[in-house]
């Protein structure tokens, strides 16, 4: 399964889902998919969210999971990434795993305690951790959108979430800045 943007298909569901979350929260001018019970169901699906209404202590411990997860995204620096990994394992600290060697040849883990949803956040973000995959999450590098997506590139040097929408606006925008002073006459 991949993510719902077709151009996209190289995108795995876990992250896709990820993505999707980090996504839910207010930015731009977008309200936090959260706060309404039918686009909270929906973001949280993914994550082994039943129908009916998320209960809002699940809510709100997705919420701060989520900020922490942006946080994490947004250090500056290595001591900034520490702490902000400590903070996320604190707040983790409910669910534990257990190793499941109940299939032949393989080690899986188990879920044994805490929220079964936000333990499928947190097992997906392990996920993309351990593939080497964590840094593929970024923000929009146009400040008024700062949308989170999954770089696919092979360099990972990707910087618009949409490249026809903010890369263009603000390529298109700092050609113009550049080019204020200038009336296209040249005088030789």
């Amino acid at each position: 399964m991949t993510t719902r943007i077709n151009r996209e298909a190289t995108v795995p569901a876990h992250a896709a889902a990820v993505v999707d979350l980090l996504n839910s929260r207010a930015y731009a001018d977008l309200a936090d998919k959260l706060d309404t019970a039918e686009s909270a169901a929906e973001i949280l699906r993914p994550f082994g969210q039943q129908d009916g209404v998320p209960a809002q202590q699940r809510l709100d411990l997705v919420r701060a999971v989520r900020s922490d997860l942006l946080d994490l995204m947004d250090a500056r620096d290595t001591s900034d990434a520490a702490g902000n990994w400590a903070a996320f394992t604190g707040r983790t600290t409910s669910i534990t795993f257990q190793q499941d060697f109940s299939t032949p040849g393989q080690v899986g883990l188990r879920q044994v305690t805490g929220d079964p949803v936000v333990g499928r956040i947190i097992e997906d973000v392990a996920t993309l951790i351990t593939a080497g995959n964590w840094s593929r999450l970024r923000f929009c590098a146009n400040e008024v959108c700062r949308a989170v997506f999954y770089d696919t590139t092979r360099s990972r040097t990707r910087r618009w979430h949409s490249y026809e929408y903010c890369g263009n606006r603000t390529n298109v925008a700092a050609y113009r800045a550049r080019n204020a002073g200038c009336d296209g006459t040249s005088t030789a």
